[in-house]
């Protein structure tokens, strides 16, 4: 069977899946079932039509008539897409395990309609990614928006709402930003085809007010500051095994729209194309994680950390873009290769991260990192998953975010290089930001790790949590060693990513950037990193430890006795643990003015009833953003909702009538065009 072939019927299965859960949905098991095995059949499939484009590096393509003459049905499947479509179908499967045991929670909540959301929702996301016209892929779009948006209803709570009514506008918006490009592109091209959208020539004014459009469009949808204020509320209001596909691929989506447009549709040919993702990103990535470290609910934390990894790709896309216009081949491969690389990485410690967090929301029905704690002890597999996923956001060797990120470092340094004074300063600019990022985020999740994996348990749901069921385990390691894989493998993947950053770079040879296990970005010899020595390095220095221990290991040590912590002379209690907040104090205190601080007192004592002099305090952090900027858009569509009520009479005639208006001007529209 072709490509083709194998995605329609991948497509048909998920979307046949989708109806038969509806169908089935008050058996909930039933539903929950078909739902999973349908995913995890499609995801398969998906994987095992689009490998092969993906390794041979060609294009498949093909056209099927419908009704519409203005818009033919068109699929193909390039470099590109075969890269988006195995790496959505790859977490697909994995969140299609997780779900088995995890949607269990949710019967009574709609578990049977949420299995329908999530089939239509993967569905178009890959079909999207696979259409090659304007006409289809909004309609794509919109549907994933669409399905996306009921399952962060899944709880039917008012924040569940509230996160939802803000995320319907923000995408919304976006589609109306990348309809205009695409109208432009067809009132030039005369065809909905992207193919014929690559043929035409724009003016340079006009390409640069396409890009702009479509950039911040799907800058939307990506979640880049300062167009991220739905990211971090409907993330956390959706299940996790939801969360973790709109986190690790849905965002993406975005990122496949500014290359789209960016690169396959306009060529790359200006060069402030490229400064303009880069600088976004880089302000991303920083303000991304110092909004996380304020954090203490873990799903919230983690949104944010999609923000910050989100700007990442998007300054390995910035410095291919840059390449590709000022026609430097290598500097574009190896900014593209980062991009992606960290895309695809991004989606599996990410999807971990989610799953984590799921698994301890599962036991715990919590997502405040202040009521966990203890749970290496009661959770060990959860907590050892957990932890690979942390070491490999935290870009650590030899997990898979530290070779993605070399990467890009290697392209800024690269940058940095460019006689053009932009470029010049823009390279280690973009240099520090990604640095000061990196120690940022590795800060970040040692307060995670720390705070609810470790220390004793302070809640009683925290004392008496037990270790998930075993689909969610295998789901979970299942991700982790792919972080590792991704990381001491790197020698083997990063070529075939580097094909796809080739063909979008319209390079016809393969440069020797990682080969053998050897990534060099340019030829000067001190810039190659060997990652199976580095590997093999670390599994060294894991050992040192426990040599020393032996060496030095005396009776003294072996009858060390375990207790509490000591607390100068006072019982221990958990209230005496750092929490999520009090750890990042400092740095909340240096970057003062990004936050807004709400304190809420109880005039209850803290920890001893007889020290009436101690008052209980909480605090609650708001990004400054958020304060000022997203919650006045998110109490202004309930209230112009309310103000256009009257509008709703219930009437049928009425609403005739507002059909034959929107129709009449409709027909003068186009009686113009």
């Amino acid at each position: 069977m072709s490509s083709i072939t194998l995605l329609i019927t991948a497509l048909l299965i998920y979307v046949v899946g989708a109806f038969i859960s509806l169908c089935v949905s008050k058996n909930e098991q039933l539903s929950i079932n078909i739902s999973g095995v349908t995913s995890v059949l499609g995801g398969i499939l998906g994987i095992i039509s689009c490998a092969p484009v993906l390794i041979s590096n060609e294009t498949v393509y093909d056209l099927f008539q419908t009704p519409f003459e203005f818009a033919q049905f068109s699929i193909r499947i390039d470099g590109l897409a075969a890269f988006m479509v195995c790496v959505i179908s790859l977490l697909v499967v994995i969140t299609a395990i997780y779900s088995f045991s995890y949607v269990q929670e949710y019967k009574g909540k709609g578990a049977g309609t949420m299995g329908f959301f999530m089939n239509l929702f993967i569905a178009s996301m890959i079909a999207l990614v696979t259409s090659d016209n304007a006409f289809y892929f909004l309609v794509f779009f919109e549907m994933m928006s669409l399905s996306s948006y009921f399952l962060v209803l899944t709880e039917q709570d008012e924040n569940a709402t509230k996160a939802g009514l803000l995320y319907f506008f923000i995408a919304h918006a976006g589609s109306v930003l990348i309809m205009i490009a695409f109208y432009i592109f067809y009132c030039h091209a005369g065809s909905f085809e992207f193919e014929a959208f690559r043929q035409t020539q724009l003016s340079t004014p006009l390409a640069f007010t396409v890009f702009m459009l479509a950039f911040l469009g799907f800058g939307a949808k990506a979640g880049m500051i300062p167009l991220h204020g739905w990211l971090p509320k409907a993330h956390p209001a959706a299940p996790s095994h939801a969360s973790a596909l709109m986190s690790g691929v849905m965002v993406k989506i975005g990122i496949f729209g500014i290359i789209k447009v960016g690169i396959d549709l306009l060529g790359a040919t200006n060069i402030w194309f490229g400064v303009i993702v880069l600088g976004f990103g880089a302000v991303s990535s920083v303000l991304g994680v110092l909004y996380a470290l304020a954090e203490h609910d873990i799903k919230r934390l983690l949104a944010y950390h999609t923000v910050e990894n989100i700007g990442i790709i998007m300054m390995g896309v910035g410095v291919g873009m840059i390449g590709i216009a000022i026609k430097q081949p290598i500097l574009a491969t190896v900014g593209l290769l980062g991009g992606l690389y960290h895309l695809l990485n991004h989606a599996v410690f990410k999807g971990l991260l989610f799953l984590g967090a799921g698994s301890i929301m599962y036991r715990l029905d919590t997502k405040d990192m202040d009521l966990m704690g203890g749970l290496s002890k009661l959770m060990p597999y959860t907590a050892l998953t957990f932890l690979i996923g942390t070491m490999a956001i935290s870009a650590l060797p030899p997990f898979n975010g530290f070779v993605s990120e070399w990467f890009t470092y290697q392209s800024l340094f690269t940058l940095s290089q460019n006689s053009d004074i932009v470029l010049k300063i823009a390279g280690p600019v973009a240099i520090i930001m990604l640095a000061l990022t990196g120690a940022l985020a590795a800060l970040c999740f040692v307060k995670v790790y720390g705070i609810s994996f470790g220390g004793a348990p302070r809640s009683e749901k925290a004392a008496n949590a037990r270790e998930v069921p075993m689909p969610m385990i295998v789901a979970m390691a299942i991700l982790a060693i792919l972080c590792i894989l991704l990381g001491i493998g790197a020698s083997e993947v990063s070529p075939v990513i580097t094909r796809v950053a080739n063909s979008l770079a319209q390079l016809q040879n393969t440069f020797p950037i990682a080969e053998n296990g050897t990534v060099v970005a340019h030829s000067e010899p001190n810039t190659a990193l060997s990652t199976p020595m580095v590997a093999i390095m670390l599994v060294a220095f894991f050992f040192i430890p426990f040599a020393y221990y032996a060496m030095t290991k005396s009776s003294r040590l072996s009858d060390s006795a375990k207790g509490n912590p000591w607390a100068c002379g006072y019982a221990y209690e958990p209230d005496m643990a750092s929490s999520a907040g009090g750890f990042t104090r400092p740095l909340r205190t240096m970057f003062k003015p990004l936050y807004t601080i709400r304190k809420t007192f109880d005039p209850s004592p803290m920890t001893y009833k007889a020290i009436d002099q101690v008052i209980k305090g909480s605090t609650k952090v708001e990004p400054f953003w958020e304060e000022k900027v997203t919650m006045p858009i998110a109490h202004f569509i309930p209230w112009i909702s309310n103000k256009i009520r009257w509008l709703q009479v219930g009437d049928f005639r009425v609403y005739c009538i507002y059909f034959v208006v929107a129709l009449v001007m409709l027909l003068a529209v186009a009686a113009t065009m």
